[in-house]
């Protein structure tokens, strides 16, 4: 039987076997934002720029257990569009997915939570902030797919004090 958790549909989850089943399970459960901010201070002058704005993202991915079976897959994203020395805007958001795991041999988990979940999630975070941007009377801020694989590879040679090959 599967966890009650409040709100969410655990069924496609739930146990249907006689016990016997060894074999990885994994479900998306749900999906959500957990926080969404988006800051126009300079408007209305920012909306009048005639040249293209330099713009930085940084984007984080955290990961907990929510419970014996559910995992929390957080992805951050933060872009900062700057024209010339002022702020043109800010978005930040906070997306996140619940996912449940069965069976997941324990070396596969943490490649699971930081690079599998979070290339799941991220085509819907990239949809909320180009909304965003474009709600925000810009034109909307389509992030580059990211290659969550490599990024997670390069951390660990680099925990490992090896160089990290490759660009992100």
């Amino acid at each position: 039987m599967a966890d009650e958790t409040p709100g969410i549909d655990t069924t496609a989850f739930a146990d249907t076997t006689d016990g016997n089943d060894t074999q990885p399970q994994v479900s998306i459960l749900t999906q959500y934002v957990k926080d969404l901010s988006f800051e126009n201070p300079n408007a209305p002058m920012s909306l009048q720029m005639e040249t293209a704005p330099r713009i930085e993202i940084n984007v984080n991915v955290n990961a907990r257990r929510a419970n014996e079976d559910m995992y929390e897959v957080e992805l951050k994203i933060e872009a900062k569009a700057f024209n010339g020395d002022s702020v043109a805007f800010v978005v930040e958001l906070l997306y996140g997915g619940l996912f449940g795991l069965r069976n997941v041999p324990a070396e596969a988990l943490e490649p699971f939570l930081v690079v599998e979940a979070p290339r799941i999630l991220f085509p819907f975070a990239r949809r909320i902030v180009a909304d965003a941007t474009r709600d925000g009377g810009y034109p909307p801020l389509l992030l580059e797919p990211i290659d969550f694989a490599t990024l997670y590879m390069q951390q660990q040679a680099g925990a490992a004090g090896q160089p990290a090959v490759g660009n992100a």
